[in-house]
């Protein structure tokens, strides 16, 4: 056996799906529709696809209409009742979900990033080492998602996240520890943030 398939059960998917889609109209970005479905229940099949074999999603804005219109079934939902405060609020309440849960990693995707499949979220789990591990896809060299915390980092990045940041100090603090793991070739790391983005969707 691979050391990649020994580990792959110590690493839960994180999916951050909380947002209002405040520069959307105020429409949540997992509910938009993707492929003729949610795109939250898109973001949990990506992770399924690489391999997470756990799925914590953190909900939000509308949490009662995704619940009831995406088919996450086999996933922790996470509420988090601060959502309004931007992402930092759902990645703490993302981590403190996974306390006692046995997972050695989490790795972090964002519900609206479509263009970010399979291959290239593959790629940061078999990075995975053990609980101090920090690794981030990469895009011509350049950080981004998704990312994978090892759970010695998680009070450290709980610490700092905060409004729309984000593990952003934490990373930027230890970016020495960060292993990057190039993700250009198999992914667009585009965000759907404004109406012209919607064109993105399918």
């Amino acid at each position: 056996m691979t050391d990649n398939q020994d580990h792959r059960g110590e690493v839960a998917g994180l999916l951050l799906a909380a947002g209002g889609g405040r520069r959307l109209g105020g429409r949540p970005k997992a509910l938009l529709e993707h492929r003729g479905r949610p795109l939250v229940e898109h973001a949990v099949g990506v992770l399924r696809a690489a391999g997470c074999g756990r799925i914590h999603v953190v909900v939000g804005a509308r949490a009662d209409e995704v619940r009831r219109r995406a088919e996450l079934s086999g996933c922790v939902v996470v509420d988090n009742p601060e959502w309004a405060e931007g992402m930092g609020s759902s990645l703490r309440a993302g981590l403190a979900s996974l306390a006692g849960t046995g997972a050695r990693a989490a790795l972090v995707s964002l519900v609206d990033q479509p263009g970010i499949g399979p291959a290239a979220v593959a790629r940061v789990l078999g990075a995975y080492e053990g609980e101090h591990s920090l690794v981030s896809a990469a895009y011509d060299g350049t950080r981004g998602h998704p990312v994978l915390f090892g759970a010695a980092h998680w009070a450290g990045i709980a610490a700092t996240a905060t409004a729309d940041r984000g593990a952003r100090a934490y990373l930027a603090r230890h970016a020495a520890a960060i292993r990057l793991v190039e993700c250009a070739d198999v992914a667009e790391p585009y965000d759907i943030d404004t109406e012209a983005d919607l064109s993105h969707l399918e």
